[in-house]
C-alpha cells in the first residue's frame, strides 16, 4: 500500500519514464491483436489495399500521367505510407488513456506517457510494416532507387509528428463533447483520404485546387517527401517550415488543454450521457 519516498537523480529519473513508455507502447501495439506476428501482417494487409485501390483507381480513371516520372508504384507508397502513419498516429493519441482513466491512478501514470505511448505505437507498426512492403517490392518485384532517404524519413516523420499534433487537440476536446468530438475525429481521417494529397502532384495543382489542399500539413510532408523520393521532382508548392510550424503550435495547445480538462475532469461526467 505504502512505499517510501526516493529522492532519484534526473538522469535516473528519465530513464525510468522512458522504460515505462517504452512499456506503454508495447501495451498499445499489443491492443491490436494479441499475437505480434498478425498484428504487424494486419498493418501491412491495409497498407497493401490501399495501394491497390489507388492503383486501381488511376488506371480506371486514365490518371497516370498525372504522376511523378518514375516508378509509380513506389509514387503511390510515397503517399499512402505518410498518410497511413499521420492517420494511425491520430487515431492512437485522440484515444490514449485519458485523466478518468484506470491507468492514470497508478502514480507513474501521466498524459505524457499515455501520449508517447500511443504514438510510439504506431509509429513502430507503420514503420514495419512499410519497410516490409518496400522489401519485399524491391526482392520479389523490381529494385528501386530513393534519390534522398534521408529526406525521405524526415518527413515521414513529420507526418508522424503532425497527427501527434492533431490527435492531441481532439483527445483535450473530446472529454467534453465524447458524440461532437469523436464524429469530427472521423471527418477529419475521411478529408484527409482526399485532401492528404496522396493522389495529386503539388506541382500540377492550379491556384483553385491548391487552397483546397494547402491548408493541410499532410500535404505538405507527402509533397516533399516525394521531392527528396524522386531525382527528377522538385515540389513548388509545399513547404517544410509549414507543417513544422504547425506541428509545434497544435502540440502545445493540445498540451495545455489536456492540462485544463486533467484539472476539471470527473469520472462522472459521462453518466448524464
Amino acid at each position: 500500500m505504502f512505499r517510501p519516498t526516493i529522492n532519484k537523480s534526473a538522469s535516473a529519473r528519465t530513464f525510468a519514464m522512458l522504460e515505462l513508455i517504452f512499456h506503454v507502447a508495447v501495451r498499445n501495439v499489443r491492443k491490436t491483436h494479441g499475437n505480434a506476428v498478425v498484428g504487424l501482417l494486419m498493418a501491412i494487409v491495409q497498407s497493401l489495399l490501399f495501394i491497390g485501390v489507388m492503383l486501381f483507381l488511376f488506371d480506371v480513371l486514365g490518371m497516370r500521367g498525372t504522376a511523378v516520372r518514375g516508378d509509380f508504384v513506389l509514387y503511390m507508397m510515397s503517399g499512402v505510407f505518410c498518410f497511413m502513419t499521420h492517420t494511425k498516429t491520430l487515431g492512437a493519441v485522440a484515444k490514449s488513456d485519458g485523466p478518468t482513466s484506470a491507468m492514470m491512478k497508478h502514480s507513474p501514470m501521466n498524459t505524457i506517457v499515455a501520449v508517447a505511448g500511443a504514438a510510439l505505437g504506431a509509429l513502430y507498426l507503420q514503420t514495419l510494416s512499410a519497410l516490409s512492403i518496400l522489401f519485399l517490392y524491391h526482392v520479389l518485384w523490381t529494385p528501386i532507387t530513393i534519390h534522398e532517404p534521408v529526406g525521405v524519413m524526415a518527413m515521414y516523420l513529420l507526418a508522424w509528428a503532425s497527427g501527434i499534433g492533431v490527435g492531441m487537440i481532439f483527445k483535450a476536446a473530446t472529454p467534453w463533447q465524447p458524440e461532437f468530438f469523436s464524429i469530427a475525429t472521423m471527418l477529419y481521417s475521411r478529408m484527409n483520404m482526399i485532401f492528404s494529397g496522396k493522389m495529386v502532384l503539388g506541382n500540377n495543382l492550379s491556384n483553385r485546387l491548391l487552397a483546397l489542399y494547402a491548408w493541410n500539413p499532410l500535404f505538405h510532408c507527402i509533397d516533399q517527401c516525394r521531392g527528396f523520393m524522386f531525382e527528377n521532382y522538385t515540389p513548388h508548392n509545399s513547404s517544410i517550415t509549414y507543417p513544422v510550424v504547425v506541428t509545434t503550435v497544435l502540440i502545445i495547445l493540445g498540451l495545455m488543454g489536456e492540462n485544463f480538462t486533467k484539472k476539471h475532469a470527473s469520472a462522472s461526467w459521462s453518466a448524464r450521457r
